[in-house]
């Protein structure tokens, strides 16, 4: 397991040389955004799960159809080389069966919130589509929902760094390169790093 470092070992991949990336972290911390960077810079696929557990309406697959929801995810973790996004406890398993590395965002809550409510302003004010053919947007009337990403990031927090904390510290996952980064400034230094361009 790896804190981020100004040096690092050569990076796991598989037989073939691909990486399979598992992005971490508690609602709001940035775990989109990196996989999307990651998949950019590797020429992966970036496996978003809110985008395949995300129906229109709001219709939550992973507890509407959770057998649905793990066929899907199965087949999108068979890509050769991919960075995902998510933490569904459902289909964790799936997607560790399948990683060569993943990377916690252990991110403070400060700054995890500041993020969340900047984000979620923005997706409001814009009335931005979370996911393309969903018509899933954000909108103030729904910021004081249980669900809702400010309030979920604030109250989940704890209980998610705990279980990422016990993820990493598990030896049975000591096959899969574990990278923990503590601030977002760490996160270029690292995809240089996963790409090669060191």
């Amino acid at each position: 397991m790896l804190a981020m470092q100004k040096s690092f070992p050569r990076m796991r991949t598989d037989t073939a040389g691909n990486m399979r990336i598992s992005v971490i972290g508690t609602s709001g911390s940035g775990k989109t955004t990196l996989a999307g960077n990651l998949a950019a810079a590797l020429g992966a696929t970036h496996l978003d799960l809110d985008a395949i557990n995300w129906q229109p309406n709001w219709c939550d697959l992973s507890k509407n159809e959770p057998e649905e929801f793990r066929r899907r995810v199965t087949l999108a973790v068979q890509t050769d080389a991919w960075a995902a996004c998510g933490n569904y406890s459902a289909v964790r398993p799936i997607v560790l069966a399948r990683a060569t590395h993943i990377v916690w965002l252990d991110y403070s809550k400060p700054l995890v919130m500041r993020r969340v409510i900047q984000r979620s302003f923005a997706r409001a004010i814009r009335k931005q589509e979370l996911w393309p053919g969903t018509g899933n947007r954000e909108t103030f009337a729904r910021w004081f929902d249980e669900g809702h990403p400010i309030r979920w990031a604030w109250d989940t927090y704890d209980r998610r760094r705990e279980r990422a904390r016990a993820e990493f510290e598990d030896p049975a996952l000591g096959h899969i390169e574990r990278i923990r980064l503590s601030h977002p400034r760490q996160a270029q230094p690292l995809i240089v790093r996963l790409a090669g361009g060191e």
